[in-house]
């Protein structure tokens, strides 16, 4: 069976595992703390990050981007990157936007600084990050809103990629608690759709020693 090397919260890693739950492919979860610097890891992955895909016949994939790329062109029937190229430019630009942007402004500075500080030991968090991710959380939830009402999903009138990076970085923050969906009803709704999804049921159930996500977490309906 293909190998998933992860850890429970971050996006990136939930991201490879919405997809591949996605397109109904099997995998194992391993616990990777690449904080630990793994020498058998860093030899799979350079990088030492989260996620690195093994398959089935050894292929090693590292770096999610990469991953989804290839998990969508070895697996096609559910295509996620769109039909057109025009599509696939809008899906590519919204899934660079996410994992790049929002990460950087939003991600790192409330996950990085108020969950993963605290899991590697690397002293307290800093107060003008978290402030900083805060003020960048409400723009990005009123972009997601606005992209939420003005099509049907995130890239446009297919599911894609663009949607599952999106959800997997909001999942993380929601599971600490940091999302207000009353900021954003749109885009409350189409997180909504994206956790009813079957696909989205390995996510919801994650539970991390130390850390309760709030009650509406699991709950499809909020």
């Amino acid at each position: 069976m293909r190998v998933l090397y992860h850890l429970p919260l971050s996006p990136y890693a939930r991201k490879v595992r919405l997809v591949l739950a996605e397109k109904r492919l099997p995998f194992e979860l391993r616990l990777e703390k690449t904080w630990e610097r793994r020498p058998d890891y860093l030899a799979l992955n350079p990088a030492g990050t989260v996620p690195t895909l093994i398959e089935d016949n050894g292929l090693v994939i590292p770096d999610s981007g990469v991953i989804c790329e290839y998990i969508d062109e070895a697996y096609p029937d559910t295509g996620l990157m769109g039909r057109t190229l025009a599509e696939r430019i809008e899906v590519r630009r919204l899934t660079n936007w996410f994992d790049g942007k929002f990460a950087s402004e939003v991600t790192q500075n409330l996950y990085g600084e108020k969950y993963l500080r605290r899991l590697t030991q690397r002293g307290n968090p800093d107060p003008a990050a978290i402030r900083t991710g805060y003020t960048a959380l409400r723009y990005h939830l009123d972009y997601i809103g606005w992209l939420a009402e003005t099509r049907q999903w995130l890239a446009g009138s297919a599911l894609s990629m663009a949607d599952f990076t999106a959800a997997a970085h909001l999942s993380t923050l929601d599971f600490i608690g940091e999302l207000d969906w009353s900021a954003s009803p749109p885009a409350r709704d189409w997180y909504a759709r994206m956790k009813s999804r079957p696909s989205f049921r390995g996510v919801l159930s994650d539970r991390v020693p130390g850390s309760t996500p709030p009650a509406h977490y699991a709950d499809l309906d909020f």
